[in-house]
């Protein structure tokens, strides 16, 4: 709690929030790191591995290979979502799942089951959005400013 909210609880209330620290249990920090640690560097290393099948079986090139090998993972993801796992491994793993593709997968299926009953297009699409939209956009908009300066730079002769 911040300061300034302190100063404005009453005393009864401060003797309370300082009741309540005093006995909620301390998180293992060190051991939740080092467990997210692992857990994301499993998941790339699954990656990493089903980008070397699609080298060595189906004679993709290294560059062609990432395409195919995130659409696995996001696959892989969803699915888990959907039968209820990925909320199993995330609770364990903490910020170990939170890499960017499985994360941004399970966000929107998540958000797409759970919004389902309200129909496809408004509970589906419309809520399936709301928490990827921003990402979305964010990249976008960081991919048009990024190409506005290449092609800047690339006119004024400095690449």
């Amino acid at each position: 709690m911040s300061i300034k909210k302190k100063k404005k609880l009453t005393p009864i209330q401060q003797e309370y929030q300082q009741f309540a620290q005093a006995r909620e249990p301390k998180r293992p920090i060190l051991y939740n790191c080092i467990k997210a640690f692992f857990i994301g560097g499993l998941i790339c290393t699954l990656g990493q591995g089903i980008q070397m099948v699609f080298i060595k079986y189906f004679h993709f090139s290294q560059e062609k290979a990432g395409n195919p090998t995130v659409a696995v993972i996001i696959i892989i993801t969803v699915l888990l979502t959907g039968l209820g796992v990925f909320d199993h491994i995330a609770q364990y793993a903490g910020a170990g799942t939170v890499i960017p593709i499985t994360g941004f997968a399970n966000t929107m299926a998540s958000a797409a089951i759970e919004h389902q009953t309200e129909g496809y297009v408004l509970g589906v699409g419309g809520n399936m959005f709301k928490l990827a939209g921003p990402v979305i956009v964010y990249g976008v908009f960081s991919a048009f400013v990024v190409s506005l300066v290449v092609i800047s730079l690339r006119a004024l002769g400095v690449m």
